[in-house]
């Protein structure tokens, strides 16, 4: 491993598998063993500290380094309080990813004390689409949820996943976040896992995915940022030059950036990318991402295929891996992926 100039590296801790929702294209899979305990999650939080302070060491670097705790759904989690503390001790900023239908003013006021540096809430649309996803009443208590954590001063995004359930309403959703104060509207694609596997005709096509792009590119909604981390949204970013109402946010993770922890340890190169590479109770952090193999594979252009393998843009982008393996290969082609 060699890293060049700084670094952000970041874990995606999923505490739970534990939800009070069952949404129609959730991507986990229900089958992670016993949760770590308390004091699991504190030694792993320290080794992970230890191993990018090495890292700093090592490389001449800095190393940023940031922790988004989510389940299921996090709040379940009745230590979750003492679980900031100690990723907060241990060096990591702290974001929260929830459905938002649980929390009240007091857990608000919580995680603002404890240094958390924002809250990503799940809204996939007006209240009929959402609900339709989520489940009945859940579009509201979110919202209700959603004003708890801005008058507690903590910066909200909404998130939703994209597919033809939704992607007709995504200027109202702009418009709702303008309403409330909310300053950020992230989006993904659908990945047709878990129980999203029964939503695979609802994936939106190339053709669509690029027609969709472009018009979110051409917004400049005001007061709201419009963000996302999806590879393809991060290449017509560079296309645009960043002048569009859409900031982009990075290409694929898995191997590059960052770990995904499941509520029993098991390590992943991403939540939505299911191939365990090892597990935080017998296997040190600092080892599977040195020489895991997946990871190593991840890495290499050359062991791409189809149209992923043969781009000039792969060192920016690298297709969605988990979409390309919920539709076949983890090194094959982004299924909806436009860009010739």
């Amino acid at each position: 491993m060699s890293i060049a100039g700084d670094f952000e590296f970041f874990l995606q801790w999923h505490l739970t598998e534990r939800c009070n929702l069952q949404c129609s294209h959730c991507y986990q899979s229900g089958s992670s063993g016993p949760e770590l305990s308390l004091e699991e999650i504190r030694s792993v939080a320290t080794e992970a500290a230890a191993m990018l302070q090495d890292w700093e060491r090592l490389y001449g670097v800095r190393i940023g380094r940031s922790c988004n705790l989510t389940g299921g759904e996090p709040l379940l989690r009745r230590d979750l309080l003492t679980v900031l503390e100690e990723l907060g001790a241990a060096g990591f900023a702290l974001y929260l990813l929830t459905n938002g239908t649980l929390i009240d003013g007091r857990q608000a006021q919580d995680w603002a004390a404890r240094g958390v540096k924002g809250v990503q809430v799940s809204i996939e649309g007006p209240e009929e689409v959402h609900d339709g996803i989520r489940g009945a009443g859940s579009y509201r208590a979110a919202l209700k949820g959603t004003k708890h954590l801005l008058d507690a001063g903590l910066p909200v995004t909404f998130n939703l996943t994209l597919s033809r359930l939704n992607a007709p309403h995504l200027e109202g959703l702009l418009a709702t976040a303008a309403d409330l104060g909310v300053p950020r509207v992230g989006f993904s694609r659908l990945v047709p896992a878990g129980t999203g596997t029964a939503l695979r005709e609802e994936m939106l096509d190339p053709h669509e995915v690029e027609e969709l792009y472009r018009r979110l590119f051409s917004l400049k909604p005001a007061g709201v940022k419009l963000v996302s981390g999806d590879p393809i949204a991060w290449q017509m970013g560079a296309e645009t030059g960043g002048g569009s109402g859409c900031t982009p946010l990075g290409g694929c993770a898995a191997g590059v950036s960052g770990l995904t922890l499941l509520p029993d340890g098991t390590i992943l190169p991403c939540r939505r990318l299911e191939i365990p590479l090892g597990n935080v109770r017998q296997d040190a952090l600092r080892e599977v991402w040195a020489t895991s193999p997946v990871l190593q594979r991840l890495r290499q252009r050359d062991l791409y295929g189809g149209k992923c393998g043969k781009c000039q843009r792969w060192s920016g982008c690298r297709g969605c891996r988990a979409i390309a393996f919920a539709c076949g290969d983890y090194l094959g082609e982004d299924p909806q992926c436009f860009i010739d």
